[in-house]
This record gives C-alpha cells, structure tokens and sequence, in this order.
C-alpha cells in the first residue's frame, strides 16, 4: 500500500477484498473516493435541506454550515472518525414551536443548546471511557443504535407508498447493484438507485409539478443569507432537550461505526460531542440550523463498506460549493418521494441492523431481564415515535427511547442485583 495525501491508499485503489473494509484512514483511488462522496451528498441532501424547509431557515445557510460543520468535526476526531453533519431532525419541534418568535430568538436557542453539547463532550472526554461503559454498555448501546433507524421506518415506508411504482424500481436497482453488482457498482448502489428512480419517474411523469420551470427558475449562482441570533429565555428552554437527542445520535454513531469497522472509538466520542456542539453552535450564529450526525450516511457506509474520511472530505467541500449554487439544490428537490422512499427503505433498515450486530458482537444476553425488558421498552417508544408533550415541549420517540434506556437500564440492573438474583449475570 501507498499513501497519497494523508490516506493509504487501499489495495489497488479500485477493488475491496471480499470481507474487507476500507478504513477511515485508508482511501480508494480518487475518482471512485469522489463517487462514494459524491453518494453521500445525496444521501444526507434530503433530509439536511428539509429541516430548512420545514422551519423556514434559509436552505443554502444550512446547507454551508453543514459542509463546514463536518470539516470541523473531521478535522477535530483527527480524521478518525467518519460522519457528516447534517440537519437534525431534533431541532424541527422546538422550531416549529418557536416560529412566532422569529429567527434571531431561534438562533438563540441553537446556540445554548451547541455550548451545553460542548460542554458535555469535555467532561466525557475528561472522564473517559468508563463513563461510556457505566452509562451505555452494548445492551444499550444497541438499543439506541437500532431505534434511531427504525424510528425512521414510518417516513421511508409512507414515501414508499405514496408512489410505490417508482420506490419499487428504485429500491430493486438499489438491491441489485449491491447484492449482484461487482466493484464500484455495488460500492456506489445507493446513488445508482437514486438516479434510475429519478429517469423513471421522469419517463413515466411522476416528477413533481413544475419540477423543469423550478429548476430553470433557479439562479446558477447566489449567496446565502446570513442572520444574527437573540437570546430569550423561553425559547432556550424549549430548545434544550434536543441535547438529549444529540448526545445519544453522536455516541449511537461512534458505538455504530466501531462495529462496523471492528474498533474500539470509545475515546473519540467526547471529541464527537465536541464537534457537534461546536458545529452546532456556529451555523445557530449565522442562521443555520443545527446539526447531527447522520444516519443516513451510516447506511452508506454499511452498504459500501467503504469508511473513508477522504469521501467524508469530498463531501462536505461539494456542500459548501453547493450551497452557493441554488439550481443544484432545485435540482435536488425535484427527487420524487418514491424514490426516497425505495432508498431510505434499504439505507434505515441497515442503522436498525447495525443495533442488533453490537447486541450479537457483544454475546449481549437476553435470557437477562434487565436487557431483555430496557431494550424492549426503548424499541417500542422509538418504533411507535412515542410523542409526549413536558412543560410545552413536544419530545419524539428517539428521546423517550434512547433517554429512557438510559436512565431506566442502570435504575433496572440495581433492583436486579440487589435482590441477589443478578450476582454473576452478564450484561
């Protein structure tokens, strides 16, 4: 092997060994690094460019301080960890809520809600492991690793029906060039999926309304458009539970990501809440919306094998170049909801899995009530998107899932040890 600007370069730089991976710290050549980036900027495009829509933040701004955010968060993981920060979805409840208040309040609440993210990251890094392991052994670990995809199961399947023609054929071309394809084309099956589903719904007339008049409208070139933040109160406090969402996404993805790629990342998930808090805090300082690591970026990976951060570079330089040319982002937005559908079908169902491959790796055991019953309840109310609403905070069932397992698993494990029927058990 060789290396070439920073990276070693994988076997041959074309081809990945059957059972091989393609390490954060290793690349293939650069015109198959720059498709697999390339892949994960239209896996993240969707749903990083629809929190903007969805609140009313200004898409191009989110879209910058998303590239920039994941540089960020490379550059402080030391380009060991790969992941790309896009939009939480965590944000669109207290946003929504907080719409009469205006932007620059908005922004305020993002900002706070960045600095105790920070915050939280040094005392994990300063306390270590251990605290990781005390917290959030793999019973639990796993539990949020796989609601956090299965909580998206009822987007990707109501995509999916709403034109279930073009979701058919996207996610047959999607199964095909993965599990039948050969080289790149398996590596980069998602993307291949997205296109053919697009030329089909284009053939067939399934485009959305005005998609050519949308994207001739678009100007090729634009700045975005940039706001200042305001400190109030209440809208601070309705935006700081979504930390909670946050530290479990970010652990959820070092834990995800060490199963995938066979090693121990416990280290970097201060480093991980860091990042996000940092990324976070600035794109709220100039009107962007905060951000997460994502999980559609983890079904990339999954699928490709492919765990470089040279792609995760690739990336986030084409999100910052995109986000000064709106007729791209137009583009994007004409990708119909069958095909994201067929897509995230494949790309959530992978996260869930993963969830279940740290139980296996782990020999988690289940004859153990106290994982059995934890990992049970933290399923449901993530599958079932339990909604509750505290003192005017609407939280989702990512939030009383991976909150509650974390809280109720250690509370769980004391009542079954100190009833002495726990002595010796393995969790």
């Amino acid at each position: 092997m060789k290396k070439s600007w920073g990276w070693t370069v994988h076997g041959d730089g074309k081809t990945i060994k059957p059972g091989a991976v393609v390490a954060p710290e290793e690349r293939l050549g650069w015109s198959r690094t720059i498709g697999i980036g390339m892949q994960h900027v239209i896996a993240m495009f969707g749903a990083t460019l629809l929190v903007p829509t969805l609140t009313g933040f200004p898409v191009n701004t989110t879209l910058l301080f998303s590239g920039i955010g994941t540089m960020l968060f490379l550059l402080i993981t030391r380009n060991r960890l790969p992941s790309y920060l896009g939009s939480s979805f965590a944000f669109i409840a207290p946003l929504m809520a907080t719409q009469g208040d205006g932007i620059a309040t908005q922004l305020g609440g993002i900002i706070v809600a960045g600095l105790v993210l920070i915050g939280i990251g040094v005392v994990v890094k300063v306390a270590g492991k251990r605290v990781l392991d005390a917290v959030m052994p793999p019973a639990v670990t796993g539990a949020i690793v796989a609601l956090i995809g299965l909580n998206l199961a009822p987007v990707a399947a109501s995509n999916f029906a709403e034109q279930p023609l073009v979701a058919v054929v996207t996610l047959a071309t999607i199964l095909l060039a993965t599990v039948a394809g050969r080289g790149m084309v398996a590596r980069l099956g998602i993307l291949i999926g997205v296109v053919v589903g697009w030329a089909f719904a284009a053939l067939i007339g399934a485009l959305p309304e005005g998609t050519a008049d949308t994207i001739d409208a678009a100007p090729w070139v634009g700045l975005p458009t940039f706001h200042s933040p305001h400190f109030e109160i209440s809208a601070i406090l309705v935006t700081l539970p979504v930390v909670i969402v946050l530290i479990a996404e970010n652990v959820g993805h070092v834990k995800a990501v060490s199963a995938m790629t066979g090693r121990d990342m416990d280290d970097l998930a201060g480093d991980a809440l860091i990042a996000d808090g940092l990324a976070t805090t600035l794109a709220g300082g100039f009107g962007g919306s905060g951000t997460t690591t994502y999980a559609e970026n983890i079904g990339v990976m999954a699928a490709t094998k492919v765990y470089s951060t040279a792609a995760y570079w690739v990336a986030a330089l084409t999100a910052v170049a995109l986000a000064f040319i709106p007729k791209f982002g137009a583009l994007i937005f004409t990708i119909p909801v069958g095909v994201l559908g067929g897509a995230t079908l494949v790309l959530y169902g992978l996260i869930g899995m993963l969830g279940v491959r740290i139980w296996q790796d782990n020999n988690v055991n289940f004859n153990n009530p106290v994982n059995l019953t934890a990992a049970a309840v933290a399923l449901i109310a993530g599958i079932g998107n339990l909604t509750l609403t505290v003192f005017g905070v609407e939280l989702e069932g990512i939030a009383w899932g991976s909150a509650g397992i974390i809280v109720v698993y250690p509370l769980l494990k004391l009542l079954y040890e100190r009833l002495g029927e726990g002595q010796g058990a393995r969790y």
